[in-house]
């Protein structure tokens, strides 16, 4: 294994720390491995907080800041964070108009949340959870009842983050957070695994010409393993899974995410082959996303993730953003 780290033990405390050196506009709690922003909101607006396992980044700590994130929680290598870490982060980010607890539906983030949202209103703070469950790869997996939650969680922080920095209240804000998670899908395929750092091998190993199609973000197995193939046949794979489970018509947000080892110049071939697909099927790419958004520490492959919107989630979208990984319309 050969990784820039100093111990596959202080991965992720080391990351953090970086973050802060790079991003003095956060606020990095090392001890308790959660990142706030440095400059809180207003009093009286709604604050997010989401988080998870690390090994994914940018996602959640990435997304930390003006029209998005107020607090992430981050956990060890694919390990939930802990209660304890979700009601520090929800005390600390509350300005007394409740707080959304964003969720990816994994077993163990669930009950993290769910727990520290107990917690908080023992303190009276208002609580209310969205859980994203976008991944049509498969119904259940190793780590979930239902499907799992990927990609549309960066489009959700985004699109909600920008309705609590306009000041919608808790109802309202989880409300857009619910629609926004029922409409998203996401599918992905796999190159190659993930080498977690404390095994220090890959998760999964696939032969020099297989793929593993609709894998999960830490490595779980997806529909099927098949044939590699060239990048129209492998877009093709990614995307009528989507158009079958229901992705509505009409104008869309799409992101294609690299799963952290994936070069750009794929990623961009890739996209040129799923674009047209899409448009067949009625589904116009009106904003996308390209790059590394939610990864799987070193694993190669692609996540496809497809939202319908209209011109409000668009309005939504459109607004400033000012996080380390998403950034526009600020000067």
């Amino acid at each position: 294994m050969k990784k820039l780290i100093s111990s596959p033990e202080s991965v992720v405390v080391d990351a953090l720390r970086g973050m802060a050196a790079a991003h003095p506009e956060l606020s990095v709690d090392l001890e308790r491995r959660i990142v706030y922003r440095a400059r809180p909101k207003e009093h009286g607006t709604v604050a997010l907080v989401s988080g998870g396992g690390s090994g994914h980044e940018p996602l959640h700590a990435g997304f930390v800041g003006f029209g998005m994130l107020d607090a992430a929680c981050a956990g060890a290598v694919f390990t939930s964070p802990t209660p304890d870490q979700v009601l520090d982060a929800t005390r600390a980010v509350d300005r007394g108009a409740g707080v959304l607890h964003i969720v990816k539906n994994y077993t163990g983030d669930v009950l993290s949340f769910e727990l520290a949202a107990e917690l908080a209103a023992e303190a009276r703070i208002d609580v209310r959870t969205v859980v994203v469950a976008d991944d049509v790869a498969v119904t259940d997996s190793l780590y979930t009842a239902g499907r799992r939650g990927t990609g549309t969680t960066v489009l959700l922080e985004r699109i909600v983050g920008a309705a609590a920095e306009q000041g919608f209240d808790l109802d309202e804000v989880h409300a857009l957070a619910e629609r926004v998670a029922a409409a998203g899908r996401s599918m992905g395929i796999a190159l190659s695994g993930a080498t977690v750092p404390a095994a220090g091998r890959p998760t999964f190993t696939l032969g020099d010409d297989e793929i593993e199609w609709g894998v999960g973000s830490h490595g779980e197995p997806g529909r099927e393993r098949q044939p590699m193939a060239a990048a129209p046949e492998l877009a093709a794979r990614l995307v009528q899974p989507l158009i079958d489970d229901g992705l509505g018509t009409g104008d869309a947000i799409v992101m294609l995410s690299g799963l952290g080892a994936t070069p750009l110049i794929e990623l961009y071939g890739m996209l040129a082959a799923v674009t047209p697909l899409l448009e067949q099927h009625g589904v116009r790419p009106v904003r996308v996303l390209v790059g590394d958004y939610i990864t799987s520490l070193d694993m190669a492959g692609c996540l496809l993730t497809v939202l319908p919107v209209d011109d409000e989630l668009l309005s939504y979208w459109d607004s400033p953003v000012d996080t380390p990984a998403l950034r526009w319309g600020r000067s």
